[in-house]
């Protein structure tokens, strides 16, 4: 059984040193599932784009960043008292964004210990406010600040508010020059580099670096059985009826590699909103569309997946794989988990 993840190793690498030189100073950060490809994986190619530093999601990812990357690890969760899983390395930057939290990590971390502070942008999500940077500068004490870090909202058109940012900063007393960026576009952060020339602009880029070019990327499932089905046959742990005859094919991948899970999805405008009740009104009928792609179109479930396979229909008008035969998936990497990663 097999559901693998394959990449087309020299195209994929192309791609990243092309990002990489798009994003001058880019932190690449490695956290989650490793977007799909493994944080071991990502971390040893961070190396070989000569960066410095790469950024990790919690706590708990940085003891295998240090064993996977010689350089600094900076991890994005802000640090709390409550943490359980703090590493204090002497290559890792932790996080700050509340001012009690800058004064608990002073008062019990080893002198040196390297901070980041953090400002709360229009995303709302951990951060300090403007007016308190000055108390956080002068809890500070033996904290040794790597940069100030901006978290922006996805999408373009917040170079303002980056830009707004970084002129507090300037009127502030936080001795840093630095400015970890995350969600600015090249020209972005192009621009913002030259109006303040006198800072140094690091992005922190994940999934435009590691997933920016589908085509490297091919997610297979081996087919492991072809049944052919009679319109009305009950099939599977549910016994629904087959709505018309063809053949049902077991594919390997379920809901122990992300099949079937997905995050909500952004709804906006009337196309989209139309788009999600049409869904909810198929889904709601028992029919729900698969990942797996068989003679050029993605295929309906049978019903929903199972822990390692999925059943798809197939109508008879399309000739069946074989078994043996792999199909593509298409997946949502972020929450995929595949039994092998073959880069070719």
């Amino acid at each position: 059984m097999s559901f693998r993840l394959h990449v087309d190793g020299a195209r994929w690498r192309a791609h990243l040193r092309h990002h990489a030189a798009a994003h001058p100073g880019i932190v690449p950060v490695v956290k989650g599932n490793g977007y799909g490809l493994g944080r071991d994986v990502l971390a040893r190619e961070a190396a070989t784009l000569g960066v410095d530093m790469i950024a990790v999601g919690t706590y708990a990812e940085v003891p295998g960043a240090l064993q996977d990357f010689a350089g600094d690890v900076l991890v994005l969760t802000p640090w709390r008292p409550f943490l359980d899983d703090v590493v204090l390395d002497p290559r890792v930057v932790h996080t700050v964004g509340r001012v009690e939290d800058v004064a608990a990590l002073a008062a019990t971390a080893p002198a040196g210990t390297r901070v980041v502070v953090e400002g709360e942008t229009s995303m709302s999500r951990h951060g300090l406010d403007r007016h308190e940077i000055a108390a956080a500068v002068a809890a500070l004490g033996e904290l040794q600040v790597e940069g100030f870090a901006l978290h922006l909202p996805l999408g373009r058109g917040h170079l303002a508010e980056a830009e707004s940012w970084v002129a507090a900063l300037e009127t502030s007393r936080l001795d840093t020059s630095t400015v970890f960026v995350s969600h600015l576009d090249p020209a972005e952060h192009a621009e913002l580099a030259s109006r303040r020339p006198q800072l140094t602009i690091r992005p922190r880029v994940g999934t435009s670096l590691w997933l920016g070019d589908p085509g490297a990327l091919s997610v297979r499932a081996h087919v492991l059985d072809v049944h052919q089905v009679e319109r009305g046959e009950r099939v599977g742990y549910r016994q629904r009826p087959v709505p018309r005859g063809g053949y049902l094919l077991v594919v390997a991948g379920g809901t122990s590699h992300g099949i079937g899970l997905e995050a909500p999805k952004a709804v906006t405008g009337v196309l989209q909103r139309g788009k999600s009740v049409a869904r909810g009104g198929l889904e709601a009928a028992g029919l729900a569309l698969s990942p797996f792609v068989v003679a050029g179109r993605q295929r309906w479930f049978a019903e929903p997946p199972h822990m390692h396979v999925s059943l798809v229909l197939l109508p008879e008008s399309v000739t069946p794989p074989a078994v043996g035969d792999e199909v593509t998936a298409s997946v949502r990497f972020t929450t995929a988990s595949f039994d092998a990663v073959v880069i070719d």
